[in-house]
């Protein structure tokens, strides 16, 4: 146990320390070239949440790790002496809560806030608005948790009279495993069903507040998640599919180019035109709706650009260009294809062992046990990358909603061109998707994860909340999930294959 324990502490310091690291190389090459050299406080509010999201999906697989270091111990302490991880878990997600609901939008609101106005007047607006957020949030928790703040377990009463002690243990069998004269008539095996009651305790603040925000995360998680899961691995490969297949002439490229230049002044005055509704103070719904037509159609034209350019490539190296970008075709490809492997592995695991009752398989339960039986962290890593697979399912599946969807906001993560508003967005719903991640991983895998501080929490307590363990008890999440993974599927099997054709005239709706 003391070499095991050794790692746990040596793992518990140095991840930390990678994680951050990687988070800041994320935001320095995402990063969009305006944001360069200022936007510090977003850019801090970004590195802090993508950190706390990695180490609470890193915990689970700790926490597993941490439950084996004392399983073989000799003596009933040994368990003392390992990682708190019911304090560190609340601790996180309290942490998580905070940023999403508070922190983030503040930092939104002011990053977007009037330009022209002064660094006071923007945070003074800001806070006004956190203030005004935090104060309906804090009702609403109090409300709610001084209403329904509690958990209803169900529990057995047993009782049974007193037998006396036998002399002789030779009358007991499998077949008769109890004392008393009649075969198999235990007192818990002829307990009738009024013997079942309900025991009610109130559930602490920090956990309702974890329960409630891992419910609203597992709303988007299904929503975006069950969406993602297929058109992640789908549009890297169906990108294969439509590639340019040979490079176009001149005389295309510029027929292409100066339709593309038509498109971006057209784009042009009606951004100019949206500014000077928003100076003014129009800003009812039919701008909000213009707005977003507007980001659409600028997001789909850098698309064409960027296709324009792949298929004429310019300069001294233009053949070696074409091979990069063929090149970088058959990479989708090869990674559309293991996605695509990892998503019916998900989708089959979900069927096998949550939705069929008793579960058919451990399936990824098992792959992960046999893992570890040959590297202690190995089936630590494999579990870590399908939960951060389903984080990545989760961005794939709100850019995708967002092209199609005009009630939902674009904020695509590109290579940089991030801006900080759609850094903090996805940031945002990163943090509180890793909530309902993590929840459903330990659902997911918990005979992986058993006895673990994480099941106790979003398992025992989480599932048991009055009002709200119906919806874990009949699978709502899951089958929401599910349902649209089918659905996403059978959109690219239809429609997937088709190259998107080039838009009109773009205009404002009246």
């Amino acid at each position: 146990m003391g070499d095991f324990s050794v790692i746990l502490v040596v793992l518990a310091a140095v991840v930390p320390v990678l994680v951050l690291a990687v988070s800041v190389y994320l935001l320095v090459n995402y990063q969009h070239p305006d944001d360069v050299n200022q936007a510090y406080f977003p850019k801090l509010v970004v590195v802090l949440g993508l950190s706390v999201a990695a180490v609470s999906i890193l915990m689970l697989p700790a926490d597993v790790a941490n439950r084996q270091a004392c399983r073989h111990a000799l003596y009933n302490g040994a368990c003392s002496l390992t990682l708190p991880m019911k304090t560190l878990w609340i601790a996180v997600y309290i942490a998580d809560a905070v940023l999403v609901f508070f922190v983030i939008p503040f930092a939104m609101f002011y990053y977007e806030g009037d330009q022209d106005k002064s660094i006071a007047k923007r945070l003074r607006s800001a806070l006004c608005w956190v203030i005004v957020s935090a104060i309906v949030c804090g009702l609403c928790l109090g409300i709610l948790y001084g209403l329904v703040g509690k958990v209803d377990f169900t529990v057995r009463h047993l009782s049974s009279s007193v037998e006396s002690f036998p002399s002789s243990w030779s009358g007991f069998s499998s077949g008769q495993p109890c004392i008393s004269p009649l075969t198999r008539q235990c007192s818990a095996y002829t307990a009738s069903a009024s013997s079942e009651t309900t025991w009610t305790m109130r559930a602490t603040f920090p956990e309702y507040v974890v329960a409630l925000a891992t419910i609203v995360g597992s709303v988007l998680f299904s929503i975006f998640g069950g969406v993602g899961i297929a058109c992640l691995p789908l549009g890297l490969i169906f990108s294969f599919i439509r590639r340019p297949k040979a490079v176009i002439t001149r005389s295309q490229y510029i027929k292409e180019a100066t339709e593309l230049g038509k498109k971006a002044r057209e784009l042009k005055k009606a951004a100019e035109a949206l500014h000077q509704e928003e100076r003014s103070g129009n800003k009812g719904r039919k701008w909000r709706k213009n707005v977003k037509a507007v980001q659409k159609e600028l997001l789909l034209l850098e698309d064409d650009m960027n296709a324009l350019e792949e298929m004429y490539p310019q300069g001294e190296q233009a053949e070696t260009t074409w091979a990069f970008t063929i090149l970088g075709y058959i990479g989708k490809l090869i990674l559309g294809i293991i996605g695509l492997v990892v998503s019916v592995a998900w989708v089959a695991h979900i069927v096998i062992y949550l939705l069929i009752d008793p579960p058919l398989s451990p399936f990824l339960n098992e792959v992960f046990v046999k893992l570890d039986s040959v590297w202690g962290l190995l089936g630590t890593a494999a579990f870590a990358f399908f939960c951060f697979y389903l984080l990545l399912a989760v961005i794939a599946g709100e850019t995708m909603l967002g092209l199609k969807l005009v009630f939902i906001t674009i904020h695509p993560m590109k290579w940089g061109g991030t801006l900080m508003n759609s850094f903090l967005f996805n940031v945002g719903l990163i943090l509180l998707s890793s909530i309902s991640v993590i929840q459903f991983c330990a659902t997911a895998f918990a005979y992986y994860a058993q006895a673990t501080a994480a099941q106790e929490i979003f398992g025992h307590t989480l599932q048991s909340l009055r009002g709200i363990k119906y919806l874990y008890k009949y699978n709502v999440f899951q089958y929401a999930f599910v349902g649209l993974s089918l659905i996403t599927l059978v959109y690219y099997a239809l429609f997937g294959w088709r190259k998107r054709k080039p838009t009109g005239r773009f205009q404002l709706s009246n």
